[in-house]
């Protein structure tokens, strides 16, 4: 049965986290995007511990009101301090000198690529929601695919001073219609925006695109074992920085795509998503 427990690192930031399964059994990290929360993973928490593993599934810096240094100061929600929390939740679940499994959607799915990148090492394997490799997805953006550009609209005006104002409005209307269009159910959708829907919560997720701006950095080849999970109906991603992923990994690669199934696959199709991670996980054990 999963639960919620508090998780300090030693900056002193305390997470609010999902967790599920027998400690010292093989960690599964799990991080969420936008515009939802740890509740996203939901059905995989409860999924992977019946399967023997840790599921741990933070809301992350700026989600978790614990964890939420000032967003007017861009910096403190870099990437780079996205990916040391990660590392920092797994070492202070106990698996610091260990390898162990990482997961992500959406702009988590942005964190697990860039971790999968440095610490190889540490990485037993990599599944990945909806978010393509970043070349992948600057290669579509920037060079062949108009489309992408059409698709990924929205990030630009996130960068906007008055985007909260503007995506919490009548009663967060705008996120409402967009999570209930990609089949994300009223009662996810609740969930996510009882972290999410407030002043506070909202300016520090988009605290995310403003410290990182336009453009994804690129990454090396992953060398992880890969599973990339990706909707044909996903509303921001399309097919050709989907498909252009492989030629970014380095490793076992598997791209499964699912049928009809929008941008937030693990609300939409849990049952699927979670039975081809366990697969995945079950193929490379940390």
């Amino acid at each position: 049965m999963r639960q919620l427990e508090k998780i300090t690192i030693q900056s002193a930031l305390t997470f609010d986290a999902l967790v599920a399964g027998e400690p010292g059994a093989p960690l599964v990290l799990l991080l969420h995007g936008f515009a939802e929360s740890m509740h996203c993973w939901d059905a995989q928490v409860e999924a992977l511990a019946e399967a023997g593993y840790r599921a741990v599934a933070p809301s992350q810096r700026g989600y978790s009101p614990g964890a939420r240094p000032d967003p007017g100061e861009p910096a403190n929600y870099h990437i780079e301090r996205l990916m040391d929390d990660a590392m920092a939740i797994a070492a202070e679940s106990g698996y610091g000198d260990r390898r162990f499994h990482l997961a992500g959607h959406d702009w988590g799915g942005s964190i697990a690529w860039a971790l999968a990148d440095r610490f190889p090492e540490r990485i037993a394997s990599l599944t990945v929601l909806s978010r393509p490799h970043p070349n992948a997805f600057n290669r579509a953006l920037l060079t062949t695919d108009a489309d992408q550009a059409q698709r990924s609209r929205h990030h630009t005006a996130f960068l906007a001073p008055d985007a909260a104002d503007v995506l919490l409005a009548d009663d967060a209307r705008w996120l409402r219609e967009r999570l209930a269009a990609n089949g994300v159910p009223a009662a996810a959708i609740a969930q996510h925006l009882a972290v999410l829907g407030n002043k506070a919560a909202m300016e520090a997720a988009l605290a995310w695109y403003r410290a990182r701006g336009a453009i994804r950095s690129p990454l090396g080849p992953i060398r992880v074992p890969t599973l990339y999970i990706w909707g044909d109906a996903d509303d921001t991603v399309g097919r050709v920085a989907a498909e252009g992923t492989v030629d970014f990994v380095a490793a076992p690669y598997c791209f499964e795509v699912l049928p009809g199934i929008g941008h937030f696959a693990a609300d939409q199709a849990p049952e699927r998503v979670s039975e081809l991670m366990l697969q995945h996980l079950a193929a490379y054990p940390a």
